[in-house]
């Protein structure tokens, strides 16, 4: 008697999801966030393009300014002096801030909907016993938005610095400002990405999407702040005597008194900006490892 061969279907039955079956399955669950990561990018492209085209106009109704002051021209570190184009200013100015708060938002979704959520609803430990063992489970959670965040915010980390042309100050702000340091640099990228690190680090410790999703956004806010804070001490300041000298309109003023000044001059603009970028990519190597580390207690 000749035996009849096994559906296809039961014979394959065997083998999990492969790599880009893993892939696939990431991008169709958070699809929402997906499309709503690349409306963002296609709206604050077709946003910055326009205000490059403001750019000649508005540096052309920007008041001039001299150092130091001299033939009736303001004295430019005399900044309340100076008048810009609202419209570009402005649209400069919301256009780092968002580069700049990214972390925030991806800190949050990334504890809450990334991962807290599948270990809360039980989806997460269902992959699993489906031939796809946890660690590539996690791996694919973090690689997928991890890839789509570098690419978007550097591209819009470019365009953002392109739209500034001349880069004048008096209309997209000094390079130390908060918003405008991190919106112009590196530092843009790394903070987004150690927003990734730390929801997947408060995900995997809390296991719920509420709780993990306030965690990660408190741990960003810490962060943020931190640095922030003791930006001016990640780099050397030059000390020079304040006597018949006035001090450059683009200097990030550290300290100060009656014969000396310590600031940093716009060259250290990189320098702060590879140190920190060094710190968050640590921050975010160490907030991933304690992700796996939690992930190999959760499956052991």
């Amino acid at each position: 008697m000749t035996a009849i061969p096994a559906p296809a279907a039961v014979r394959a039955a065997g083998p999990g999801p492969r790599p880009k079956g893993l892939l696939r399955a990431v991008l169709r669950l958070h699809r929402t966030a997906l499309v709503g990561w690349g409306l963002a990018l296609l709206a604050a492209v077709s946003f910055l393009f326009r205000l490059a085209a403001l750019a000649d106009e508005a540096e052309r109704g920007n008041s001039a300014c001299a150092i130091p002051a001299a033939e009736g021209l303001p004295s430019c570190a005399a900044v309340d002096a100076i008048t810009a184009d609202e419209t570009y200013s402005n649209g400069i100015a919301f256009v780092t801030a968002c580069l700049a708060w990214l972390i925030f938002p991806v800190a949050a979704w990334a504890g809450g909907a990334l991962i807290g959520r599948e270990l809360e609803n039980g989806t997460a430990r269902l992959a699993w016993t489906q031939s796809v063992t946890p660690a590539h489970w996690l791996t694919a959670k973090l690689a997928v938005p991890a890839v789509l965040l570098t690419l978007g915010t550097t591209a819009l980390v470019l365009l953002g610095v392109w739209a500034r042309g001349a880069d004048n100050p008096n209309l997209v702000g000094d390079w130390y400002y908060p918003d405008v340091y991190v919106g112009t640099g590196p530092t843009a990228v790394a903070y987004a990405l150690t927003g990734l690190a730390l929801g997947a680090l408060a995900g995997m410790l809390l296991g719920r999407a509420l709780p993990a999703a306030g965690a990660a956004f408190g741990a960003a806010l810490l962060l943020f702040n931190l640095l922030e804070r003791h930006r001016e001490d990640l780099w050397p300041t030059v000390t020079r005597s304040t006597e018949g000298w006035e001090v450059p309109r683009s200097a990030f003023q550290v300290t100060s008194s009656r014969t000396e000044l310590s600031y940093h001059p716009p060259s250290h603009f990189w320098p702060v900006q590879y140190v920190e970028s060094g710190i968050l990519l640590a921050t975010a190597g160490a907030a991933v490892a304690g992700a796996y580390w939690l992930l190999r207690r959760r499956t052991t």
